[in-house]
Parts: C-alpha cells; sequence; structure tokens
C-alpha cells in the first residue's frame, strides 16, 4: 500500500484516493510534527514538548500509544512484531520516511524547483501543477504551534512568489490577458507585494490599457500608504514613469515563443466559439491536443495521462465503438521505457480497447482494429499475459498489409514493448530499431525516429558495442534539439552516466548518474524515475566490487579461504555493498533487500529473502535483476537459485548485463555464467564474484 501525505491544507493521508482514518488531533499533530522533520529523527522528549505545554504524567506512553495507532492505520498489513518501513523507530525517537514523492509540499517545492530551470513554454505547466496542489493554508489545523510556524510561513511565502512567477511567465509567453484574473485575487488577499502591483499594471499595459495601469499603480500607492507607511519602491515608481512615456521596452518580448503564443490563444478561442460543445469533432481534437501534450515532458506527460482515459470515457459515452477506436487509437504517443507509469490506468485503457474491439463490426476499419491492437501491446507491457505478444503481432500484420508508414511505427512500438518474453532479445530489438529509423527518416515521422534511435541505443548498449551507441544517442539529441522533445535527452544522459560505468570509472558514474537523476525528477515519468538511481548505484557498486576482487585475485574459494570474509594471495575481500534501504528503491526494493542483510551480517535472513523473490519483470531490467540474485546466490551458495539464474541468463551469454536498458550495467553476463558454472562444480562453497 502505497500512502500519500498533505499537509497543504488540514493534514491528511491517503492510499489509493482513500482516506485513512488520522483519529484523534494529537495523532495528527504527530504526523505533521515527523513530516515538518523532513525523514528526521524527532526525539520522543521533543515530541512531548510539541504536544504539551505542561506535559501530563505518562506523556511519553501517551506518545507511544498515538505512534502505535498511526501505524496501524499507515501499514495495515505489516505482520506483527515485523520492523515498520513508514513510521520507523530511529534512536531516542521515530522518523516519517515516505517517499519523496509522497507529500504534496516536497511536491510542489520539486516542481516549482523544476520550473525556475525550464523555458517558459515548459515552467508554466510545472507552475499550474504546483499550485493545483494547495487546498488551504499549510498545516492549517497547527497555525498557532510553535513547531510548525517556522514551516507554514516559509512555504505560505513559496506559494506567494510561486503566483507571481506564474504571472511572470504568462507575461513572458505574451499571454498578459491570462494574467490579469490571478493577480487581482492574489492583491485582494496580500496588498503589500509590490512586486504583484508591478505585474498587474504591466499586464493592463500590454491590453492597451494604459489608463486601467495607472489606476493600479495609483491604488498601489494608496494601500502601501496606508497599511505600511511607505511609499512605493523604485521598481513600481519606474515603471509608472515608464508607462507614462509609452517606453518601448514595456511592449510584449519579441520572438517565435510570444508569437506562438498569442496565436495559439486566439485559434483556441475561435475554436471554442465555432465547435459546438457536445461534438465528436471536438473530442477527436481534444485527444490530438492531449498526444501533442505528452511528448513535452514533464507536466505535460502527467496531465495527458490524467486526460486520456476520461477522453476514452467521454467517447464511450457516444456508444459509437468507432469513435472510441479513433479516440483509443489516436494517442500514439511513441514509448521507450518498458515500466507502466501508471499501471491502474493502463489497465483500464486495455479494458477499453479490448471493449472496443468486441463491440466493432466484423467489417470495422483495419486501420482502426491495428491502433486498438497497438495500444494493447504498449499497455499491457511487462506483463506476462499472452494477450500482449498476440496483439503486437497481428498490429503489425495489418499496418504491413495497409501499407500505412504511422501506423507500422505505431505497431512496431508494441512489438518492441513485446520483446521481453526472455533474455538475450537485444538483436530482435536492434531490428526493430533499425525498422524503425528507417521508415520515420523516410515519412517524416519525428517522434519515431527518435524512438528507433533511443532502442538502437540500448540494444547496441547490449551487445556491448559502444561505437554504434554513441551514434544513435548523437542523433537522438540532434532530434530532440530541432524538435523541441525535452524527454529524449533524459535518456542520453543517462546514457552517458552507464558509459562511465562500463569503462570502469565509478566515481564520474556515480556523480554522472546522480546529475542525470536530477533530469529526471519532474519529468513525468514515474515508471522509469522511481527506484532507478539507487538501483544505479547498488549495480555500480556490485560491479566495482566483482572488478576489484577479480583484479586482486580470489585465491582460495574453500570455506575460510578467499570467499567472501577469506582473503587470497592477491588481496582480501573488498567487503559487502552497503545499500540504503531508506531510499526509494520502488520497484526494485526486493532484489535491494538481500544486499542490506549481508551488509548487516544477517546471512539466513538474506538467503531467505533471495528465495522469495518474485520473477524478474519483463522488461528493460530483466538481465540485471537475474544477475543480482546471481551475485546474492554466489555469497550465500544457494545453488537453486544459482541453477535458476544460469538457465535464466544463458541466452544472453554474449551481452552486457543490464546495458540493454542504456541506463546501467553489471558487467558481462558470460562472467556472471562463469561465476554460477565454478560454483556449482564445487559444492563445498561459493565462489566470490569475479
Amino acid at each position: 500500500m502505497r500512502v500519500a501525505f498533505g499537509v497543504l491544507g488540514p493534514t491528511v493521508a491517503e492510499s489509493d484516493g482513500r482516506a485513512l482514518a488520522l483519529k484523534g488531533p494529537r495523532h495528527r499533530a504527530v504526523l505533521a510534527r515527523l513530516v515538518v522533520a523532513r525523514r528526521r529523527v524527532v526525539p520522543v522528549t521533543h515530541l512531548v514538548g510539541d504536544l504539551w505545554t505542561d506535559p501530563p504524567p505518562g506523556a511519553v506512553g501517551a506518545v507511544q500509544t498515538f505512534v502505535a495507532a498511526l501505524r496501524r492505520v499507515l501499514e495495515p498489513d505489516r505482520p506483527p512484531r515485523a520492523p515498520a518501513r513508514l513510521l520507523v523507530t530511529d534512536g531516542p525517537g521515530y522518523a516519517l520516511r515516505p517517499e519523496p514523492d509522497a507529500v504534496d509540499a516536497w511536491c510542489f517545492e520539486t516542481a516549482v524547483g523544476a520550473a525556475a530551470r525550464l523555458p517558459a513554454t515548459q515552467a508554466l505547466p510545472r507552475l499550474e501543477e504546483a499550485l493545483a496542489l494547495w487546498r488551504g493554508p499549510a498545516y492549517a489545523e497547527f497555525e498557532e504551534e510553535d513547531w510548525a510556524r517556522g514551516e507554514r510561513s516559509r512555504l505560505a511565502e513559496l506559494r506567494l512568489q510561486t503566483v507571481e512567477r506564474r504571472a511572470r511567465t504568462l507575461l513572458d509567453l505574451g499571454l498578459a490577458a491570462e494574467a490579469v484574473p490571478d493577480l487581482d485575487v492574489h492583491l485582494a488577499a496580500h496588498p503589500w507585494r509590490e512586486d504583484a502591483w508591478r505585474l498587474l499594471a504591466l499586464a493592463l499595459y500590454r491590453q492597451d490599457r494604459q489608463g486601467d495601469a495607472l489606476g493600479v499603480l495609483r491604488r498601489a500607492r494608496a494601500v502601501l500608504a496606508d497599511q505600511l507607511g511607505v511609499d512605493p519602491g523604485p521598481r513600481l515608481r519606474r515603471l509608472e514613469a515608464d508607462i507614462l512615456a509609452q517606453d518601448p521596452g514595456l511592449d510584449p518580448p519579441a520572438g517565435r515563443s510570444a508569437t506562438a503564443a498569442r496565436l495559439w490563444t486566439r485559434t483556441a478561442a475561435a475554436y471554442d466559439r465555432t465547435v459546438a460543445a457536445g461534438a465528436r469533432a471536438r473530442l477527436e481534437t481534444t485527444v490530438s491536443l492531449i498526444r501533442n501534450l505528452a511528448v513535452t515532458g514533464g507536466g505535460g506527460l502527467a496531465a495527458a495521462r490524467q486526460h486520456r482515459m476520461e477522453a476514452i470515457a467521454a467517447a464511450e459515452e457516444f456508444g459509437d465503438p468507432d469513435l472510441t477506436a479513433r479516440v483509443i487509437g489516436a494517442y500514439d504517443v511513441p514509448a521507450i521505457w518498458t515500466r507502466s507509469d501508471d499501471p491502474e490506468l493502463a489497465r483500464r485503457i486495455v479494458e477499453a480497447a479490448e471493449r472496443a474491439l468486441t463491440a466493432s463490426p466484423g467489417d470495422a476499419h483495419e486501420a482502426a482494429r491495428c491502433r486498438l491492437l497497438a495500444t494493447i501491446a504498449l499497455e499491457t507491457r511487462g506483463s506476462r499475459a499472452p494477450r500482449g505478444p498476440q496483439a503486437a503481432r497481428e498490429a503489425v500484420e495489418i499496418a504491413r498489409r495497409l501499407d500505412d508508414p504511422a501506423l507500422l511505427a505505431f505497431a512496431l512500438n508494441g512489438a518492441f514493448m513485446q520483446s521481453f518474453t526472455r533474455a538475450g532479445l537485444a538483436p530482435r530489438r536492434d531490428e526493430i530499431g533499425a525498422e524503425l529509423v528507417e521508415l520515420a527518416a523516410r515519412h517524416d515521422l519525428v517522434t519515431y525516429e527518435v524512438l528507433g534511435h533511443l532502442i538502437r541505443l540500448q540494444a547496441r548498449g547490449a551487445l556491448a558495442d559502444f561505437a554504434a551507441a554513441d551514434r544513435h544517442a548523437a542523433a537522438v539529441d540532434r532530434l530532440a534539439e530541432r524538435h523541441e522533445l525535452p524527454l529524449a535527452g533524459v535518456f542520453t544522459q543517462w546514457y552517458r552516466a552507464l558509459r562511465l560505468a562500463a569503462s570502469g570509472q565509478p566515481a564520474g558514474a556515480e556523480t554522472a548518474y546522480r546529475d542525470a537523476a536530477a533530469r529526471l525528477d519532474g519529468a513525468g515519468m514515474p515508471g522509469l524515475e522511481r527506484g532507478l538511481l539507487p538501483l544505479a548505484l547498488l549495480c555500480l557498486r556490485v560491479e566495482h566490487r566483482r572488478r576489484t576482487w577479480s583484479d586482486t585475485g580470489p585465491g582460495d574459494t574453500s570455506p575460510g579461504g578467499g570467499g567472501p570474509g577469506g582473503s587470497g594471495p592477491g588481496g582480501s575481500d573488498p567487503g559487502p555493498v552497503e545499500i540504503d534501504l531508506g531510499a526509494d528503491w520502488g520497484p526494485y526494493r526486493p532484489w535491494a533487500t538481500p544486499f542490506a542483510l549481508m551488509a548487516s551480517g544477517r546471512r539466513a535472513e538474506a538467503r531467505a529473502a533471495l528465495r522469495a523473490l518474485p520473477e524478474p519483470p519483463r522488461d528493460l531490467m530483466y538481465e540485471a535483476c537475474c544477475c543480482l540474485e546471481a551475485v546474492v546466490a554466489l555469497e550465500v551458495g544457494d545453488r537453486d537459485v544459482l541453477e535458476r539464474a544460469r538457465t535464466r541468463l544463458l541466452p544472453a551469454a554474449g551481452e552486457l548485463a543490464g546495458a540493454g536498458s542504456g541506463l546501467i550495467t553489471l558487467g558481462l553476463v558470460e562472467d556472471h555464467l562463469a561465476d554460477i558454472t565454478t560454483a556449482l562444480r564445487a559444492p563445498t562453497s561459493p565462489v566470490p564474484p569475479r
């Protein structure tokens, strides 16, 4: 169960959209106080002092009772006596350890920070996404509490700055009219904000409302004098002089982006006036907008996911399966990552596509059927059900028969998503990527040309052909810059971190991975982002340990020899891989847990955790997860897991483990297989990693 916390308003906790019962006000106070601490430990004595002005006898016990009750609500499925993972005991107190995107205040700050690094066209949706998180004053029910006062004030000021930054962004985009209403409301509540007065006056002036702009500045002068006893600052005075002089410097910014923004506004208004509200054409046009929104990245991609299902539901209300098929199939956004960003949404889309297929008449348009099948193939990525591969094959067959390049590109994307039924399929994916590049370049399908290069980057990386992978990365960057496709650069930056890791430069690779993760933050791809940085660092350290061991020589592999805990003639065991299970491991936590247990000397528990691992997901991380299992199995001497890992990895013997993701690497698969074979031939002892 994933729990999200809200403090931008009354303090709440919810799971899967359902509010959790937090009991009394002091339970909420404990929870809010721990959120304020930002994952740090709050000693019990501090909690007592924060909850009571004059603590009663037994206050410490009461705090412990509150914590126990909160744990039952937040982790209802936790077995008795199992350690808590969310509200944890640590030293002298407690800490709340939610995921980085599980607290609305943290998400707000992340979105605002990301917007500051983006051009205006991309910053605007991030700022609007951030402001939409607010439900009221931060920590609303704790305004009188000393422990909340500083955080409340800090967040409130950041929100005011964000409102004004959004207005500045609108002005930068030539959208002065859109800035005025929110600034009016903002100033009604916060009349001392001089920058807001300046922005409002400038917005009015840019609408050819010079008199209104000067009137705003006169109001600002009166408000500041009456409420604060001060005159307007130099920026307001200078703006008034510039307006009176009709200074050309006040005109809207010239250039393509501002012109484009004004054109967009006028065209959208004309469309809104002309096309009837319930028209099917309006719905299909909306889907086209959602598709274009998705490739902008960040807030655009997240918003597209949100609106996509709404569009499908609206189409189904018409009772026309052909319309529903067109609406579902129009979202042919190229997809490179093999884990869904929203599994529940994917499930609902597949169900809608299957309904449309069933309801369509026998003579239904084949292109619509192909798009539905390709959608099913894409949205069932990572599934072990046979429906996905079947849908992908049928979609490709129809697209080839129709000789429709755009349709074939969409179908090939589905075939790529279903090419993970076992290890060792990088050559097949390379073929798909090559066909996509050639097809897309010939028919000017730019986003699919980028997709083809990214697929080939991954495949050539898996085959250790970095010269070719580098060429595909460069091609992606050129296309992304020319056609304003910011998400593509996220993948090439991660690939270049992988290159450093593969070349044996762990320090440089770690820095590059952290930089790449910072860029990924807020890119709108949780299926890719969650757990990726910790996994990349784990793989980096595991492979560095293997290289170190190989360089020094493992020595005797018998008990007490050069295996873990012993030393060989060439050097000593480099020691266990240290990891932080408090990090957000996302879907990769099961593969991290055995390493954490081994690092703390709990080998029996590590073996049990190894045995409890699920089957690795059928995606780009399949070989990496198999190799991580093998590394742990070598350490604890688990022959059954080693046999299983060997069977899974044999088809990929010629590949670089994990590099098929374009993100991480664990060295040559054949080295892992050699270690496994050696261990299985010597049953008395596990073999240290190479």
